[in-house]
């Protein structure tokens, strides 16, 4: 099994699982530790790096551009990301990024309602910095769990 360090942004999910959340703008840094997968929430493709990764049409202080692609790319991190090192980032590694740690908390048991104060907790105090990006935590996350669970 591969995974973090514990470093900057490196958040533990309560099921164990470790994700790392960033801002694409901060300098990494000399112990940057290259991700495996990563999901980049922005308003505009990039590339970040050589490793595996799912862009999302994500427009800042906004919601995705579309619910269900974006749910796809989180839950494909939520899996990677018990055997492997996967990051979520946006430009600035607030609003975005704590809207896609939120709905990855949610899918590791945080009730739905409760997930953006978890991130805000374990993450970033600003972390989802608009009422929108709020709502659609909650309701993203209790689609995601049901159609789970329904197997």
């Amino acid at each position: 099994m591969t995974n973090w360090e514990p470093g900057v942004g490196v958040v533990e999910l309560p099921d164990g699982r470790l994700v790392r959340g960033r801002g694409l703008h901060a300098h990494p840094g000399s112990d940057f530790q290259t991700p495996e997968f990563g999901v980049y929430l922005l308003g505009r493709t990039v590339h970040p790096g050589p490793w595996e990764h799912r862009f999302v049409r994500w427009p800042d202080f906004c919601v995705p551009l579309s619910t269900p692609h974006a749910m796809r790319a989180l839950c494909e991190a939520y899996d990677r990301a018990a055997d492997q090192r996967v990051e979520l980032c946006c430009a600035g590694g607030t609003g975005r990024t704590g809207a896609g740690l939120a709905v990855l908390a949610a899918l590791a048991g945080v009730e739905p309602d409760r997930a953006v104060a978890w991130v805000r907790e374990h993450y970033r105090a600003r972390a989802v910095e608009t009422p929108w990006q709020e709502r659609w935590v909650v309701r993203a996350a209790e689609r995601a769990i049901e159609r789970r669970s329904a197997g």
